[in-house]
């Protein structure tokens, strides 16, 4: 009997670069002939089968080729690159599990009479990863996101990152005591008690949520005269409020009735001021 040993069976990834992911694997095997020698420097036909589920499952695809043994009788091919009608980068590699099956006609045509089949242990990870970003990968938009937990304000050009901003207040607060009131779910929205992360946001972060504040308070609370702590402390003004002798510190905060923002010594960090929170996403 004629016996086909596979040597690499969890399928070596070619992989040039990060971000092209080339749609082949590397595999080889070694042939022995019916008294068990090295079948060596010889071309012979060779198909490759991928299985779904069980050995005997659904051909999700198939290919053809015709490689040449070397002194040791090891064939090497790349999975991806031989003559068929299937389309590889069509695996769904979550689909598993899979099998590799490996037929061979020493005559170098296709009456396969060597056959192996070995599972795929280990699937091929750059591939896999590749369709789980196209799935996983959502692109937004600037508007009302529950799924985000409030409403997104900022966002980067491919719509899949940016900042999102709560839909109720979670103040008044002190600056001070400003994250901890945040960090409390109970104080959030009930889409926004989904997530982790919330902050106070900086003096640019706010001006953008001032800019679209009539569409933020048409899904929650409404903004009105009040005024908004931001996480950018400041040196203060020229007529610095001093307290025995002493400049106390502040921050930056907005007036969402003028928009202005402010920094006065007036109002320190321990005067209670709203707190509207972002995170990141």
């Amino acid at each position: 009997m004629k016996r086909l040993y596979t040597i690499i069976v969890a399928i070596l990834l070619s992989a040039t670069s990060f971000a092209q992911v080339p749609e082949k694997m590397s595999y080889q095997a070694v042939v022995r002939d019916a008294a068990g020698e090295l079948v060596s420097d010889q071309s012979v036909g060779m198909r490759i089968s991928i299985l779904q589920t069980t050995t005997t499952g659904t051909a999700v695809y198939v290919e053809t080729h015709t490689p040449s043994s070397n002194t040791n009788g090891l064939v090497s091919i790349e999975i991806g690159t031989g003559s068929t009608s299937d389309d590889f980068s069509t695996i769904d590699w979550s689909a598993g599990p899979y099998f590799i099956k490996s037929e061979i006609d020493l005559t170098g045509s296709d009456s396969y009479s060597i056959t192996g089949t070995s599972q795929l242990m280990s699937v091929p990870y750059a591939l896999h990863a590749k369709v789980a970003e196209s799935i996983s990968s959502p692109v937004y938009t600037i508007g009302h996101s529950p799924e985000l937990g409030g409403y997104v304000f900022m966002i980067t050009p491919d719509g899949k990152h940016g900042l999102v901003c709560e839909t109720i207040d979670q103040g008044p607060s002190s600056w001070y005591n400003a994250q901890n009131v945040i960090s409390n779910p109970s104080n959030h929205s009930e889409d926004g008690q989904n997530f982790t992360g919330w902050r106070l946001p900086t003096r640019y972060e706010l001006a953008q949520m001032y800019s679209l504040k009539s569409d933020i308070q048409s899904v929650g609370d409404a903004f009105g005269a009040k005024t908004y702590w931001t996480s950018t402390q400041s040196p203060g003004d020229s007529n610095a409020y001093m307290t025995g002798g002493v400049y106390e510190e502040t921050a930056w905060r907005q007036n969402f009735s003028s928009g202005i923002q402010y920094n006065s010594y007036a109002f320190t960090l321990k005067e209670a001021f709203f707190l509207r929170s972002v995170r990141e996403f």
